[in-house]
């Protein structure tokens, strides 16, 4: 189509190129262009969380980037948790502490969740509260996605020993 620009990322690990007008989000690209539903869509202003991804390894909104800004950076959805150190761990954490339930929120807070504990291997609760702030839930009441992720921080010390 006139207009269009190629971007080449890496998608969860997996090169890839499309083709994008200039105004498009990252979010949409996303969702439609590489049909990874997963990244939900919900404010289109970078409050709720609900379309977070890692970019570069670091946690954003992707409803506040352009696609075109990502050209050459590494994406990963939550698709792509599984394939990153300790991101099969994390969800299990998540099922059996249930912090999950109605799932909307859940994709963006793994991310977030799987950065902070890329960062720092002990977490306080303090820690963990901060780097989830900027994802909204609205069914569970924060308590179980906390101890979730203090969970897992713990589940993965006991892998490091």
């Amino acid at each position: 189509m006139d207009g269009e620009v190629t971007v080449s990322l890496i998608v969860n690990g997996e090169a890839a190129q499309i083709r994008v007008r200039p105004q498009k989000t990252l979010l949409d690209a996303i969702r439609l262009d590489l049909a990874l539903t997963g990244t939900k869509k919900c404010c289109d202003t970078g409050d709720c969380g609900a379309c977070t991804i890692l970019l570069d390894r670091v946690p954003v909104a992707s409803c506040l980037i352009l696609a075109v800004e990502a050209d050459c950076h590494e994406v990963t959805t939550i698709e792509g948790l599984n394939g990153l150190e300790g991101g099969p761990l994390l969800q299990r954490s998540f099922a059996t502490s249930g912090a999950i339930q109605c799932g909307y929120c859940t994709p963006g807070m793994l991310l977030s969740a799987w950065s902070l504990l890329h960062e720092r291997k002990s977490p306080t609760e303090a820690d963990v509260r901060q780097a989830l702030a900027g994802n909204l839930c609205r069914c569970t009441g924060y308590l179980r996605i906390v101890d979730a992720v203090i969970s897992a921080a713990a589940a993965l010390a006991g892998e490091d020993e």
